[in-house]
């Protein structure tokens, strides 16, 4: 498979997030969590902008699944994880007690990025070894999600009942537990289902450059 850009593939899918942002920030459910879920997204477009000047190349994998991520933030960001209609679908469908949506956004926190730590390490050649990369990803997205889990908690001691909506723990005493489980459980399957498709975009892709 040839070579992907960031500049040459990402035009249209960073055009159609931000849109998509922009639009969520019209009439969010609540103002204050829209700019916390969001501001991930704003930071990432930033990031993706700076290295497609520099004509960084990624996998089309990984900027596809960087979109997807992207949409699936701002989606919870906009009516707030506990009140997403997506989840309330499956919350009545399945007689569940709560809007699981914020379940699928911690899965794909590490079904995703599992993908980029991955296409980082393997690019610039930190590890060589197959079973350490493995594990190294692994440990990565759990680090992730746990980091995500404190700013959580330094949400809530910070904005006290302003950031109820953000924790979105639904009464969930278990709840940052249960986001770390379905992060780890994105990762191995992330693992498991892309490492071959991975393997072989990168094999037809240059080496690294300083830039990225």
């Amino acid at each position: 498979m040839p070579m992907i850009r960031i500049h040459s593939i990402g035009t249209w899918q960073c055009l159609v997030v931000l849109g998509y942002l922009l639009l969520s920030g019209l009439q969010p459910h609540d103002r204050f969590t829209w700019v916390l879920e969001v501001s991930w997204v704003a930071v990432g477009l930033v990031i993706v902008t700076r290295l497609s000047l520099r004509g960084t190349s990624i996998t089309p994998l990984l900027a596809w699944l960087l979109t997807l991520h992207a949409l699936i933030l701002i989606y919870g960001g906009w009516h707030t994880y506990e009140r997403v209609p997506l989840g309330e679908w499956m919350q009545s469908t399945f007689g569940w007690e709560r809007n699981h949506y914020d379940r699928i956004g911690h899965f794909a926190q590490g079904f995703i990025p599992a993908v980029l730590i991955r296409e980082v390490l393997l690019r610039h050649e930190v590890v060589h070894g197959r079973g350490w990369l493995e594990w190294i990803v692994f440990a990565g997205c759990m680090a992730f999600t746990g980091l995500f889990e404190i700013l959580e908690f330094a949400a809530a001691l910070s904005f006290g009942g302003a950031s109820d909506a953000y924790l979105g723990s639904q009464g969930d005493i278990w709840d940052a537990q249960w986001d770390m489980v379905y992060c780890g459980m994105g990762t191995l399957f992330s693992i498991m289902i892309f490492r071959k498709m991975h393997r072989k975009q990168l094999a037809s892709m240059k080496p690294v450059d300083a830039a990225m």
